[in-house]
């Protein structure tokens, strides 16, 4: 497997031990903060994950500048990522914001696909509880959703079954 960069944000929070646990089950991960780099530390990688998390619609607009994608998705505008593969996970509350469910990584998954990369990494929706959400898309999700507020006890599992479908994909 050729290295993956791991690129998450914000840090110190469920995304970061989200990041932390998939790149512990995976060999060869760099550990990247968003807020640390420009777009072009891609460039060192063949297989990227993202990881972010939708904070509730009322704060993850554009004109919120404190979350690290806010201050990063701006640098990935215009670049290729042509030949790359990518994979999303995404952390989202279905409860509070059943209708914005994971929806950042809906719009970060819209982003990436401009960019000519190929986006790994699907998950069924099945087991999960939610009302709308901007990454669900033709029955399926474009990337790993998560909620570590109301069940965290599905995280581990839901890794794993994630990493079955994009490790073969990354090697």
């Amino acid at each position: 497997m050729t290295k993956i960069g791991l690129f998450y944000g914000p840090e110190e929070g469920n995304v970061e031990k989200v990041a932390k646990l998939i790149a512990g089950k995976l060999k060869n991960v760099d550990l990247v903060k968003v807020k640390d780099v420009d777009a072009d530390a891609f460039d060192a990688y063949e297989n990227i994950i993202l990881g972010i998390s939708t904070l509730g619609k009322h704060t993850w607009s554009s004109d919120n500048t404190g979350n690290d994608w806010d201050q990063f998705l701006p640098k990935m505008k215009g670049i290729s990522l042509k030949g790359k593969k990518v994979a999303i996970f995404g952390l989202g509350d279905h409860v509070a914001y059943a209708d914005f469910f994971v929806d950042a990584m809906g719009e970060l998954f819209e982003l990436v696909k401009e960019t000519g990369a190929t986006l790994i990494g699907e998950v069924s929706g099945e087991g999960y509880e939610f009302n709308e959400s901007r990454a669900f898309i033709d029955g399926k999700f474009v990337g790993l959703p998560i909620d570590e507020d109301f069940e965290e006890e599905l995280t581990e599992e839901r890794i794993d079954n994630w990493l079955k479908i994009i490790e073969p994909e990354m090697i």
